[in-house]
């Protein structure tokens, strides 16, 4: 079962910019090739040249890189493991205050004209008013933050959806095409290797089942069932398993260090770092700069681990043509 998550947010030991920057909570994994394609410093200069621009009077969006830290360098390096951010800038522009200024703009245009505003012409003014609103808009940015270890060939973005995943590897891939890269797959469907976990009540060495579930059917109805902190050895379980609907989602630990959430795309999310690494990682180190380096390679090297343990469970990494 999971334990106390590494860190609640009045005890972190530094800012809590780093804190949320660095632990990464969900994995959407690609694989390098067996050499890493682009060398840190050539990357940095890449990320250095499309920084994140404020969006203009007009853009409704902007994205660029931005340094994953204080110091300003886009690329956070330790040994061969990099860190890096895309930021995106949005102008919130809620639809509901574009459709009623529109409405009461057509109201007053249909009682000046004497008819009735017509298709055309209300797309114009729905057009015109977006254009009048757009540069008092307010602005919001949101940070992604990739992890990349260039020794064991993991590239890893987090992003809580596939969809989040893509948009950072599209900018990556204008900034450096080399890292057109596949995703991870292995030669085990997780939802098989889910399923059996859960039919026979074990998980392979090293992981442990925990309690968070969900299963889905596989017709049109996809029906689907949620269990949430729930003993998972139950003959209901194993029913639902057998009635044939697809283990969608699982908690999962691992060596009593990461708690995970795995999905049916080979997806890690809700990753919680537990008390044991906290143990290792509470150093009483009152340095910023020290204390983040500390974190940096026990995060990265537990996740380089956890990743090897759990392509190994599915049956190893799936053989690409």
């Amino acid at each position: 079962m999971a334990q106390r998550a590494l860190f609640a947010a009045d005890e972190c030991p530094y800012n809590a910019t780093f804190f949320a920057a660095m632990w990464i909570k969900n994995l959407v994994v690609y694989r390098l090739p067996a050499k890493c394609p682009v060398e840190a410093e050539a990357l940095e200069r890449k990320l250095g040249e499309q920084p994140l621009q404020a969006c203009g009077g007009y853009q409704m969006e902007s994205r660029g890189w931005v340094a994953p830290r204080e110091e300003g360098i886009f690329l956070h390096t330790q040994n061969r493991n990099w860190l890096l951010a895309l930021g995106v800038e949005q102008k919130l522009l809620p639809a509901s205050i574009i459709r009623q200024q529109t409405q009461e703009r057509a109201d007053k245009i249909a009682r000046n004209q004497a008819h009735p505003v017509g298709c055309k012409q209300m797309r114009d003014i729905r057009d015109e008013v977006t254009n009048e609103l757009m540069p008092r808009a307010l602005a919001r940015r949101r940070l992604t933050h990739c992890w990349i270890d260039a020794i064991n060939g993991w590239l890893v973005v987090d992003a809580a959806a596939d969809a989040g995943a893509e948009q950072f590897m599209e900018a990556l891939r204008r900034s450096e095409d080399a890292f057109t890269v596949p995703r991870l797959e292995a030669q085990r469907s997780p939802a098989a290797a889910m399923a059996e976990w859960l039919v026979n009540g074990a998980a392979p060495a090293g992981f442990t089942i925990d309690q968070d579930l969900e299963l889905r059917a596989a017709d049109a109805s996809k029906a689907t069932v949620r269990y949430a902190r729930h003993n998972l050895d139950g003959k209901e379980i194993r029913d639902h398993i057998t009635a044939g609907k697809t283990v969608v989602k699982l908690g999962l630990t691992w060596n009593d260090k990461i708690s995970f959430i795995l999905t049916e795309q080979l997806q890690i999310k809700r990753v919680t770092f537990l008390d044991i690494l906290r143990r290792e990682s509470d150093s009483q180190v009152e340095d910023e700069d020290e204390q983040f380096e500390i974190d940096f390679a026990l995060m990265t090297g537990e996740l380089a681990q956890l990743l090897e343990a759990l392509v190994e469970a599915l049956g190893g990494e799936k053989v690409r043509r």
